[in-house]
């Protein structure tokens, strides 16, 4: 057996945009302009990459290429909510077996790091590039990433906490925490893992 054909990391594949494409029954070619894009935006972000930009990685011109996507803008959309479907996927497959409500947040806290810190990981570029993509883009990648955080929210709801406390903020404390550590990690201190593990204790206590 292979590497490639363990059990675990044939999950893995599954869990990745790679992934989820492969198994879409999209024609290669198809495939293969997602892939040349996502990775684009994932290094250049959104203003730097143009049309042309993921022709010239295919090998299209511009008038083929359109045979396959709308817009710069469709396409941008299409693949930040893919990817950040792969993500809720991820933590959705890393909290089923476990009942205990704070095991729970814990499992979703590290595959939460797990994922941003990953430098092959295509959701958190994506998603740290809201920012500098146009007003009405924007506009349509908020309803996706307001159904990723209903994963924290019911997993905040289920906590036994203190009444005095208001799970709102406790939610958006972490999120933004979570989504914000690629801004100042620095890997050999600490892995991945292991910070999700810190930052959940420091939730829990």
């Amino acid at each position: 057996m292979t590497a490639g054909d363990r059990p675990e990391n044939r999950e893995y594949a599954k869990s990745t945009l790679a992934g989820v494409l492969q198994g879409s029954g999209m024609s290669d070619r198809h495939r293969e302009i997602l892939e040349a894009a996502a990775a684009l935006f994932a290094e250049r972000g959104y203003a730097a990459t143009s049309i042309r930009d993921i022709g010239q990685r295919v090998g299209l011109l511009g008038g083929s290429l359109y045979h396959y996507i709308k817009s710069k803008e469709d396409l941008f959309v299409r693949i930040h909510d893919m990817a950040l479907q792969v993500a809720e996927d991820r933590i959705r497959t890393a909290i089923e077996p476990l009942s205990d409500p704070w095991a729970r947040l814990e499992a979703a806290c590290v595959t939460m790091m797990e994922i941003q810190l990953d430098p092959n990981s295509l959701t958190m570029p994506l998603m740290n590039d809201f920012a500098a993509a146009p007003v009405e883009i924007r506009e349509r990648l908020v309803e996706k990433r307001d159904a990723f955080e209903l994963v924290f929210r019911d997993l905040i709801a289920a906590l036994p906490l203190d009444p005095a406390l208001d799970r709102g903020v406790y939610r958006l404390l972490l999120l933004t925490l979570l989504n914000n550590v690629s801004s100042w990690y620095r890997p050999g201190r600490m892995p991945p893992d292991d910070l999700g593990r810190q930052i959940f204790g420091i939730f829990k206590h």
